[in-house]
């Protein structure tokens, strides 16, 4: 059996295959519940959702932070400091994500590390003006796309921040990242007034990156809010909604003049907490005048079990990156 963890803002997502059937089984466990949790007992709780011991495992995909560490798929065992460069990266941190990487490195099981998308991967170099364009729990989304057979596309995935990448021809072209441009509900890029309030020092850049989502601009402090006031119609929600749409369609487009270098137009794939309503779905629809497709919260954990599949059964490309894994 395979199984692809998805180290998520909110919660770290497992995603277990088994072997050839199409047999999937899910498990989901809030960030800050793992960093409470000793390594034995994250263990455990896999072996009792997936009714499974240690052993049954051929393979692990795992996701940790910004991954901008590595620039391929490595075998755990030889990844430093977890696959990034500082433990100090951008948005929040509760040490459930550190937690899961650990008890995996320590098990023993056969695991890979993914990497994120940064300015030293072979993606496209003209956006190497910026560090960091992704982190690696994206590329399990983008695999999740091409296992169901699309090869080109620009894939967004909405939620506490926006993030968008671009597959040409099966393979990573290039992404922006959360604090670049398109806001997400809490996250996004440091404006005039961000800048100023951490040159003042009221504000850590960090900080003020977690407070530049649109829900800065409304009363409502979260999702839930936010979807039960645009359901009455309230104006602040659905300009919240329809700022969301607007600017992550922007970003599309961008990518999407990144896909045109390459002969390529590709489909439109939205995932995440916001991409999922209907309402935002719709307004980009509308912007973009295209059909979309809509991908849940856990194709990031799928796709990083089938990245584990694929490779034990001998993939050494994954979506353009290479692959340094050998069978212990």
């Amino acid at each position: 059996m395979f199984i692809g963890i998805d180290h998520g803002t909110s919660a770290i997502r497992f995603a277990a295959l088994f072997g050839g059937k199409k047999e999937l089984i899910k498990l989901e466990v809030p960030r800050s519940k793992a960093a409470n949790m000793t390594e034995s007992q994250i263990l455990s709780s896999i072996e009792d959702a997936f009714g499974i011991k240690m052993g049954d495992i051929s393979l692990v995909a795992v996701t940790y932070s910004m991954g901008d560490g590595i620039s391929e798929i490595e075998d755990i065992r030889y990844v430093t400091n977890r696959g990034v460069k500082s433990t100090e990266a951008v948005g929040m941190k509760t040490g459930g994500g550190g937690r899961v990487f650990d008890a995996v490195l320590c098990s023993g099981i056969p695991a890979v590390v993914i990497p994120g998308i940064h300015n030293g991967s072979s993606t496209d170099p003209r956006l190497n003006v910026f560090s960091h364009s992704t982190s690696p729990e994206k590329i399990g989304i983008a695999y999740h796309a091409f296992s169901l057979g699309i090869t080109d596309f620009v894939l967004s995935d909405i939620s506490s921040n926006t993030v968008t990448l671009g597959v040409a021809a099966g393979k990573l072209v290039g992404a922006i990242d959360a604090c670049i441009f398109a806001p997400g509900l809490h996250h996004g890029p440091l404006d005039v007034s961000s800048l100023r309030a951490v040159d003042a020092g009221t504000l850590s850049a960090n900080e003020a990156f977690m407070q530049s989502g649109v829900l800065s601009n409304t009363p409502f402090s979260s999702k839930k809010e936010l979807v039960i006031a645009a359901g009455y119609n309230n104006p602040g929600a659905l300009l919240a909604l329809d700022s969301i749409a607007l600017f992550a369609s922007m970003e599309i487009m961008g990518i999407q003049l990144l896909l045109k270098d390459r002969g390529s137009v590709g489909e439109i794939i939205i995932e995440g907490s916001v991409g999922e309503i209907p309402y935002v779905v719709e307004r980009i629809e509308k912007h973009l005048s295209v059909k979309v497709h809509v991908l849940d919260r856990w194709s990031a954990a799928i796709g990083c079990a089938e990245i584990a599949r694929d490779i034990y059964e001998g993939t050494r490309d994954i979506l353009g990156l290479n692959v340094n894994y050998k069978k212990p």
